[in-house]
């Protein structure tokens, strides 16, 4: 662990069970769409953000033991999950606007936001965008850091996925996929960790509606060449923000070593390496995962936003040796992974 500002006591919290009726999905048609989402529990509001071509889903079995304490509310994003898949913007920025337009319709006036891959992107896009309404952040295996990313979503970004994930539905093709993820898991390599969570997004799109929302999605974030959104430019906004960082050190989708530079970007941020885990480290270990929520939620304080500091910031800028020196270390690391 990689220590950030000195923490608070635990304060006494009261467990509340949650019913099963809790965790089943709701909706709420916002701008003329409807959007799905879960929510459960009671307390200081949680908000989970899934990644890109996932869903609430991701967080099922997690909800119960977070709602004991908080609000939990776990969106299906604009053309994810059983949210409508209109031709949209499927920007980071558009996507924060969507997350803030649902809390208001549900009374929520500000949250800690925990986002997953392309969540973690929305929510630092979200903490940006609406600094007042965000009380922490906790960043999971996020995107936006470097340009460097999985080779198989660079590909998709290009001309012709469409055809290719077609063509993932064609009789034969799963077993075959099926094939390739055992291998991959019996070699132990860092791909085969994400292999069949990877694998299911895959049959998350099973028409062409939800394939034309998920390319849209990763073509606004992704291209042939890698990440094209970076966070790593407004990071110092950060600053009297608690933030917590949690990382599996086998991420073959988002490299661990973004983690330490988003760590080093942030100010007084927070590090948790999951050992062993890969992009989606809630899965390999959600009891540590639930843990480290609930004790960073519990020993700091939500962010203190004001006016005149968010202007004071502005004004200053970042510390840009520092900001051009990550992002070196993030390039040079990408350049030689690639030869």
């Amino acid at each position: 662990m990689v220590e950030g500002p000195r923490r608070r006591p635990v304060r006494a919290v009261r467990l509340r069970p949650v019913a099963d009726g809790e965790l089943e999905l709701q909706y709420r048609v916002v701008h003329g769409y409807r959007r799905a989402f879960r929510m459960a529990g009671e307390g200081p509001a949680l908000v989970l953000i899934h990644g890109i071509g996932d869903s609430s889903a991701t967080w099922a079995e997690l909800i119960p033991d977070l709602a004991r304490t908080h609000t939990v509310i776990a969106p299906d994003l604009l053309g994810h999950g059983h949210s409508d898949k209109p031709r949209a913007d499927y920007s980071v920025a558009a996507y924060a606007n969507g997350v803030r337009d649902l809390l208001t319709t549900l009374g929520i006036e500000s949250a800690t936001l925990v986002g997953h891959s392309l969540g973690g992107g929305v929510a630092m896009q979200f903490a940006y965008q609406f600094p007042e309404r965000t009380e922490r952040l906790i960043l999971v295996s996020a995107g936006g850091v470097g340009r460097e990313v999985n080779p198989v979503l660079r590909l998709v970004s290009l001309p012709g996925a469409h055809l290719m994930l077609s063509s993932l539905r064609l009789p034969g093709m799963r077993m075959q996929v099926g094939l390739a993820v055992r291998l991959m898991k019996y070699l132990d390599t860092d791909l085969g960790q994400d292999a069949p969570e990877l694998v299911n997004l895959v049959d998350a799109l099973p028409d062409e509606t939800c394939r034309n929302a998920f390319i849209r999605t990763l073509r606004a974030v992704v291209d042939w060449r890698g990440q094209v959104v970076t966070m790593l430019d407004r990071c110092y906004l950060t600053e009297g923000m608690p933030t917590m960082l949690l990382w599996g050190d086998r991420d073959s989708v988002v490299p661990v070593r973004h983690a330490f530079g988003a760590h080093e970007a942030m100010p007084g941020s927070r590090l948790e390496i999951f050992e062993g885990a890969g992009h989606f480290p809630f899965h390999t270990d959600p009891a540590r995962f639930v843990a480290l929520v609930e004790e960073f939620t519990a020993t700091t304080d939500p962010a203190d936003w004001s006016r005149e500091h968010w202007r004071d910031l502005l004004v200053e800028g970042p510390d840009t040796d520092r900001t051009r020196a990550v992002e070196r270390d993030l390039r040079e690391a990408s350049e030689r992974s690639a030869t």
